[in-house]
């Protein structure tokens, strides 16, 4: 048999199917009998003709064909090839991948088969190797749309495959989008003509623009020549053997070729592997000597495919081997720096292993680029001085709530103390010191907790804050109720309110309070939750993001929650305003708070809104909000307890009497006028009648010190009476003359005074105060006693007295503790006399 190689010819080059066809089917029916095929370089003629060697038992061995599409094994049984397909990369650049450790990758890809082929294969190849695949972008002329959308993924490994002309316009896009420089890395083929940049004039960038986006790119391609020198079966090393051909190309005068390292192996290959297929013929041919010796093309053709694949040796090319006829070559790594390709490393696909040459990879950062825009979170937390200088404003006010505690205490036998209901003040200290430690609870966050621990404190500080709020309030308006009940409904039978009656009604309050939280805490508790910001840039200028997140309170249903809180605590404001403005004219500074009370609700109030208002409107922005929580319930609770304590204090300090010298109380505001009145008659009087009103004053100042004294006496009467079992239907003889001489004194004091003053205004002669009715004188004791007249006076008599049983009784004083009116040797003149009423009762 006749055994060559056949090549097709160079006008074969053109890359016309039917041309090439023509010719391969001319060799087979003029020429002689063909065993092998070399050659093929254009990918459409090579795919047709492999695609029928096997009808024709023929091997085919080519050089240049890089197509992927003739790695079908099952469409190309028969084809081989020297040079490495296109997918020889792509476990390359798995590997170069993984040596920096980048895991997340996109790839941009022109929309011709050829390269989508090498996608297609990459894309297995990414997967196996557990790399994410981020973003797959196809284009067909006009690239800046995928790369804008690359950059939109935060893509910053970038796998490109597109040639040359296309080439410019990525980087072009890339160069206007800002995808270039020390966080972006670009792989691209390189198999681009040199200069390939400066050929390209479809974009509108200048070569400045596109050097400045292509600096640093990497550039993946098989090795044309190896760079170990090693002598190959050739007994020339690849250093040698470029030399040699690159005399032959001036000798010539024609172009070099970047397949011609693979073509010189491949003519080794048909070498090696027609000598062996010769020698098992022959071998064959020695052990059936005794037998007519034949072999069939089916069984030739058989031989050579075995003996292809057992192919080993080393070349210009380097190793030279086929696995399921690809060959297993060499891919290298180039940089581009400063204009041109630098080597910088080499991937042996046998061995598989990647070899970067030291100190040659150039990144335009201090490190390699990163694989994605790492995300640091960054918790927004309270500021560690803000929370330590409202943390001892608070202390500060704690240690004053403590010092008005301890005031309290120390003074609850005191009368200005006991009358204002001291365990009532206890209350109001109490709520105020809770109030004040939520502030600690509030300024505490995941940075000082954990997760756990601060999902508990959701739930604590809004107990705590709601208990001491009802606390504090609730002891204001229970106190200002009872002043209320007892002063304001005039029919209502007269009767003590004891301290424990305000206890009653401030647990009711914390009875509501309890039923509403612990409903909140079973059906919607508080948990944590984490709001997530926008991506910032680091202030630091890393390569990284920061996401600033805050964590929050938070449930289902919190507006309807807060509502109901809100709700109620609102309802309870409006109730302590009422009572304040219904006691407002109460005068009795010990037992009534309803002014400072208004001006608490006032204030606190007036802050709990803006509070509410600013803290909503700053909720991202902790330090602030914290901050505007802590200064309103500062601000709030210390304003409360000052004007509630303050006062009382200075009136310990400078007149611990004041709160019961003025026991009597106005209800009538016609009262008011009246006196007003008087008041500016008496001013105007003539001078001529100067000193004889200043002596009517001086007899009834010394008339008041007697009423006085009597007063004691008829109460010792009236206690005698309420510790006697039998009520006695009257009183004693022997205190018959006492009684009447009181009631004389009031006649004067309270009618006589008055026609005094009017007759004076009228220059009246002055009627005779002392005179009695005949009437009256002549009526018994008895029956004078207990006329309406004498029994209306009676009781305007007895109605002050009542407070002398009815203040032990809840706080009050003893009888012995009443301070008398100011010493008559002061001067009249200048002393104001307390008019007259026609109903006096006593305070708390």
């Amino acid at each position: 048999n006749y055994i060559c190689a056949f090549t097709f010819p160079r006008k074969m080059l053109c890359c016309d199917n039917a041309k090439g066809l023509r010719a391969f089917f001319d060799a087979i029916c003029y020429g002689p009998k063909h065993l092998m095929i070399f050659g093929g370089v254009c990918p459409s003629v090579t795919s047709i003709i492999a695609e029928s060697l096997e009808g024709w038992n023929l091997v085919q061995l080519s050089f240049a064909a890089t197509t992927p599409v003739l790695a079908d094994k099952k469409k190309y049984p028969n084809f081989f090839r020297t040079v490495p397909s296109d997918n020889a990369v792509n476990p390359a650049v798995v590997k170069f991948l993984n040596f920096y450790n980048w895991s997340r990758v996109g790839t941009l890809t022109q929309d011709v088969q050829r390269f989508s082929e090498v996608r297609n294969d990459l894309t297995n190849e990414l997967e196996k190797a557990d790399i994410q695949i981020a973003d797959t972008e196809s284009f067909s002329n006009d690239p800046c749309v995928n790369v804008k959308k690359l950059k939109d993924n935060d893509v910053r490994i970038i796998i490109g495959q597109f040639d040359e002309n296309l080439a410019s316009k990525v980087f072009c896009c890339a160069y206007n989008l800002n995808m270039y420089g020390s966080k972006y890395q670009w792989i691209i083929p390189g198999w681009y003509q040199g200069n390939w940049w400066e050929q390209a004039n479809s974009t509108n960038c200048t070569t400045r623009k596109l050097l400045t986006a292509m600096e640093g790119y990497i550039a993946v391609d098989f090795e044309p020549l190896s760079a170990k020198q090693v002598k190959g079966i050739s007994g020339r090393t690849p250093k040698e053997y470029e030399r040699e051909y690159s005399k032959e190309l001036q000798q010539k005068g024609v172009e070099p070729s970047k397949y011609h390292g693979f073509a010189y192996d491949g003519i080794w290959v048909i070498a090696k592997t027609l000598t062996r297929v010769m020698d098992l013929l022959q071998h064959k041919e020695r052990q059936d000597m005794y037998h007519n010796f034949t072999v069939d093309d089916r069984e030739v053709g058989r031989l050579v495919l075995d003996v292809m694949n057992e192919t080993n040796f080393y070349g210009v090319t380097g190793q030279v081997m086929f696995r399921n006829g690809e060959r297993m070559g060499t891919i290298k790594f180039t940089q581009f720096q400063e204009g041109q390709e630098v080597k910088v490393g080499e991937y042996n696909a046998i061995a598989d292993v990647l070899d970067l040459i030291n100190n040659t990879m150039r990144f335009q950062g201090v490190e390699p680029p990163k694989d994605r825009t790492f995300v640091r979170l960054q918790r927004r937390n309270i500021n560690v001085p803000l929370y330590s200088i409202l943390s001892v404003i608070t202390i500060l006010g704690m240690l004053m709530a403590g010092a008005f505690l301890f005031f309290n205490i120390k003074n609850r036998n005191h009368r200005l103390i006991k009358m204002s209901s001291p365990y009532m003040n206890n209350l109001i200290i109490l709520g105020g010191m809770l109030s004040y430690s939520s502030i600690f609870l509030f300024g505490l966050d995941g940075a000082l907790v954990s997760d756990k621990e601060f999902e508990a404190l959701c739930t604590v500080r809004t107990w705590i804050l709601i208990v001491g709020y009802t606390t504090a309030f609730g002891a204001m308006f229970a106190k200002t109720w009872r002043v209320h009940a007892i002063f304001k409904n005039v029919k209502m039978k007269k009767k003590i309110i004891k301290d424990q009656k305000l206890l009653i009604i401030v647990g009711g309050m914390l009875l509501i309070d309890l039923c509403i939280l612990i409903c909140w805490q079973i059906v919607d508790p508080l948990k944590r939750t984490v709001e997530e910001y926008s991506l910032e840039a680091d202030p630091q200028g890393q390569d990284i993001a920061i996401r600033p997140f805050l964590e929050h309170c938070e449930n289902t249903h919190m507006t309807i929650w807060l509502g109901i809180v809100y709700a109620y605590k609102g309802l309870l404001m409006l109730f302590g305003c009422f009572l304040a403005w219904e006691t407002r004219n109460v005068s009795i500074p010990a037992l009534n708070d309803s002014k400072y009370i208004g001006m608490s609700v006032y204030n606190v109030g007036i802050m709990c809104i803006i509070g509410a208002a600013v803290s909503f409107l700053t909720r991202d922005q902790p330090n602030v909000q914290f901050c505007i929580v802590a200064l309103v319930i500062i601000f709030c609770s210390t304003i409360t307890l000052c004007l509630v304590f303050v006062p009382k204090f200075i009136t310990m300090r400078t007149n611990p009497d004041a709160a019961t010298q003025n026991r009597r109380l106005k209800f009538n505001t016609n009262q008011k006028k009246e006196d007003s009145k008087m008041s500016t008659s008496v001013t105007s009087v003539n001078q001529a009648n100067t000193s004889r009103l200043d002596g009517l004053q001086t007899d009834n100042h010394r008339l008041r010190m007697k009423i006085t004294e009597l007063d004691k006496e008829l109460e010792e009467v009236t206690m005698q009476l309420q510790d006697t079992p039998e009520k006695t239907p009257y009183i004693k003889q022997n205190h018959y003359g006492d009684v009447n001489n009181i009631l004389s004194i009031r006649n004067f004091t309270d009618e006589g005074e008055k026609s005094i003053l009017k007759n004076h205004l009228e220059q009246k002669p002055q009627a005779q105060w002392g005179s009695m009715d005949p009437s009256r004188i002549n009526r018994g004791p008895l029956e004078d006693i207990n006329s309406p007249e004498h029994i209306q006076r009676r009781l305007s008599l007895q109605l002050p007295i009542l407070h002398h049983a009815y203040l032990p009784s809840i706080g009050g004083v003893d009888a012995s503790c009443t301070s008398p009116n100011p010493s008559p040797s002061s001067s009249p003149r200048h002393r104001h006399m307390p008019p007259s009423y026609r109903v006096m009762v006593s305070g708390l």
